[in-house]
């Protein structure tokens, strides 16, 4: 069980259940902090040994140039003269050898040392600065509380509105620095992820660029590094798309916070102050109490709260509540105070006092007091419903998309106007215009609008298309399991859909299926699909922090929707649910690190990397991109600028992007007949004076001349050297000695793309020779 989400609402209630959460998140905040300065020292550690190794080197290699051999008489046979040469040879040899360990010296400061320091003082030193505001102001502000609380109600009125304004302002900012507070802490948690590991990952390929001869390792790990690069991309994207779902939500219920107030079994909940009387002469006392009240069965449950002492300082009370009511300020010393009586103790009332006339009113109306709170309607703007209207609309738009703009790129991704988008949908919705609407042939609709508009009928509907009901067991498969369980368990839940959800869901599956196969042109992979359609098909109930987190999984549902649609929605399930599936399973998204034998095959991770989109909008320039923002694969290399490379093989470079990793330079050299396998840097002819300002590791830009750069490779032919199964639709099986036509490099790294008996899929690119 990982860290629970920190609600926003919770900064409102401020129970001792959130105070316990925020306490775990700063231990586990703590332990990173601790692991990160043990790894900063052994790094500088290491490169101290390294030096230390270095300058022994470097004097073996001097002594090694120094010595030679003299010869007896006036000339030197052609073997006395080699032997004399080695020498100086071996010597050049560790030189070479000692400036590419300065360079991976110079790397791990530069990939590790550093990146990690960075974060430790500027982010983890950041949530320490914002723990002290935060403890320093809870301390403020149940001190001026509880010393306002204590004011007599006979002090003149204008006194006690100047100390109500004063006590409200400070509430307010303790509310704003408690949200602003638990937001950085999700933040940083987040954050760590990819703050730390990508670090690590820099250092790792520079290690292995460092022992070139041991080239093979270096081979094996490409796979890991590669799958590892796309899993930190990934979740920096789902990071950045959260954080913005994070603070939309944050805003709102900062605006709002009861509208916005988290459900639970509880009718209401909160701090009471309790009035505990005691024998004469010591009259009373007023002690805070964490109260929870339930309407249906009544019970009505207190707990003794310090926050000075940070925990419960007393048990649980539990009573079954008989009436409620209000005390007025005649009758006691105290503002915001009311009665309650317990069936155990009649005539024995408890008389509890609220921390303003604003609480007590929600407590009174939660209690079936006197007083009543207004409540908030939402207004919907559209009724939407899966009537007749509402397939005309789904159908007429995707006819429309797949009639005029199937190929536009980032179809679905690019927005609307949004006055534009209104005014179509209302039209659409009205059974007397819908009709005449004609989105196929008319100029006055562009694609962007009809897309929009599509999307926001779905949004619209009293709730999303695969049904509150079945979110949550929707999202169960995504998290864990193998492929196959996963489409299994999606195939049985769909078919539990009314019928009318499922019909609905059919059509715009198999329109977005269509739009997929058209990627090379819009863009839009079956990944930046599911970004799109996650949160549209299945928004949950209630809008929290935890039900963010889940987006990247709802994704994952409507790509394999997507992908699989033929078997979801034209075949029956099995009668019973698929097999439970084990949260032990590893996630298919992370492959071990493990040397290839022969026959052997790595699974492919799952995620692809997304397609960088940089399109105009000449009608809305300002108009932000909808959903998360898809993410290019050259973060981790931006650091370093990319040098220039020459000597390379054709087909390798286009522009200053390389569309090939390490292993697919490996490759290629491999399958040229009669060369040996060069070192990498020396292959790569890198002069010495710039080698310092080689990258770690290159990456690819998919969404720039790619195209260009694949069809100086396409059109040949290879063969099959190993037999592979095929694990899903979009690749190929065959056996040994197959042949391949119109072979090219796939984007999926690792990968390529050929023609086999008639289909064309995927192909794993170890597993085959050029001819």
């Amino acid at each position: 069980m990982g860290l629970q989400p920190l609600e926003f609402s919770d900064c409102y209630l401020d129970s001792p259940w959130f105070r316990e959460r925020v306490r775990a998140h700063e231990a586990e905040l703590e332990k990173t902090n601790k692991f990160i300065k043990e790894l900063l020292k052994d790094g500088k550690n290491l490169i101290a040994a390294t030096k230390n190794l270095s300058a022994a080197q470097r004097k073996f290699a001097h002594s090694l140039r120094d010595f030679k051999f003299e010869f007896i008489g006036d000339a030197e046979t052609d073997d006395e003269r080699y032997i004399d040469a080695s020498l100086h040879e071996f010597s050049n040899f560790l030189k070479n050898l000692e400036e590419q360990r300065e360079i991976l010296a110079l790397s791990v400061t530069e990939t590790l040392i550093k990146p990690l320091e960075r974060f430790r003082k500027e982010q983890l030193g950041a949530v320490k600065e914002e723990k002290k505001k935060f403890d320093k102001e809870t301390e403020k502000n149940y001190s001026l509380l509880e010393k306002h609380l204590n004011l007599s109600s006979k002090k003149k009125e204008l006194q006690l509105q100047e100390a109500d304004n004063q006590v409200e302002q400070n509430r307010k900012h303790f509310y704003e620095l408690s949200l602003e507070y638990v937001c950085k802490l999700q933040e940083i948690q987040e954050r760590k992820k990819f703050e730390c590991v990508e670090p690590v990952l820099s250092f790792f390929q520079g290690l292995f660029t460092f022992y070139h001869q041991g080239y093979e390792l270096a081979k094996d790990f490409n796979h890991y590094k590669m799958a590892l690069q796309i899993n930190i991309q990934n979740t920096r994207n789902r990071f950045e798309g959260t954080r913005s779902e994070v603070e939309e939500l944050m805003n709102k219920i900062r605006r709002n916070p009861q509208e916005h107030k988290r459900a639970n079994h509880f009718t209401m909940e909160g701090y009471l102050y309790v009035q505990e009387k005691r024998p004469a002469p010591f009259g009373s006392s007023w002690v805070k109490h964490y109260c929870m009240y339930r309407k249906e069965t009544k019970k009505f449950s207190m707990i003794p709260f310090e926050h000075r002492s940070g925990g419960k300082v007393g048990d649980e009370e539990l009573f079954i509540l008989t009436y409620c009511t209000k005390r007025n300020a005649d009758t006691i010393d105290r503002r915001f105070c009311f009665d309650l009586e317990a069936s155990d103790r009649p005539g024995v009332p408890v008389t509890m006092q609220a921390f303003s006339e604003e609480d007590r009113k929600l407590w009174m109306e939660a209690l079936d007091g006197k007083e009543a709170v207004s409540i908030i309607f939402k207004i919907f703007f559209y009724s939407a419903q899966l009537d007749k209207i509402g397939f005309t609309i789904i159908k007429k738009c995707i006819s429309a998309v797949e009639t005029r703009g199937i190929n536009d790129q980032g179809l679905y991704r690019v927005v609307g106007v949004s006055s534009k988008v209104q005014r179509l949908l209302s039209l659409l919705m009205d059974s007397k215009t819908c009709n005449e609407v004609d989105l196929e042939n008319s100029v006055d609709w562009e694609v962007k609008t009809i897309t929009s508009a599509m999307k926001q009928y779905l949004r619209s509907l009293p709730e999303p298309l695969m049904t509150y009901e079945l979110h949550g067991e929707f999202i169960v498969p995504a998290k864990s399991g193998s492929p196959e369980s996963r489409v299994n368990a999606v195939h049985f839940l769909v078919h539990k859909l009314p019928e009318k959800n499922k019909e609905m869901l059919e059509i715009l599956v198999k329109h977005l299926a269509n739009v997929s196969k058209h990627a090379k042109r819009n863009l839009m992979t079956v990944a930046n699909l599911g970004v799109v359609f996650g949160p549209t098909l299945m928004r949950p109930q209630e809008e929290t922090v935890a039900a963010i987190m889940d987006l990247k999984f709802q994704n994952i549902v409507v790509e394999i929707l997507i992908e699989n649609h033929d078997k979801i929605f034209k075949t029956l399930p099995d009668a019973t649910f698929p097999e439970p599936i084990s949260m032990s399973v590893s996630p298919p998204n992370a492959p071990p690190r493990q040397s290839r034998r022969q026959g052997q095959r790595i699974k492919r991770p799952l995620a692809v990397y997304n397609l960088c989109l940089e399109l105009d909008d000449a009608d809305s320039h300002s108009s932000p991109r909808e959903d998360t923002p898809t993410g290019s694969m050259d973060s981790l290399s931006s650091q370093s600028p990319t040098p220039a490379l020459s000597s390379s093989p054709p087909g390798l470079l286009d522009g200053n992007h390389l569309i090939m990793d390490s292993g697919d330079l490996a490759g290629w050299t491999t399958n040229l007949p009669g060369q040996s396998r060069p070192s990498m840097v020396s292959w790569m002819n890198i002069p010495s004076a710039t080698s310092a300002a080689l990258p770690t590791f290159f990456f690819p830009n998919p969404a720039v001349g790619t195209d260009r750069a694949v069809e100086s490779v396409a059109h040949r032919k290879a063969r099959a050297v190993y037999p592979c199964e095929a694990e899903h639709s979009s690749e190929l099986s065959f056996q040994i000695g197959a042949i391949f036509e119109d072979v090219q490099f796939s984007r999926e790294p690792g990968w390529l793309e050929g023609t086999l008996n008639g289909k064309r899929g995927l192909i794993p690119q170890n597993y085959v020779q050029f001819l």
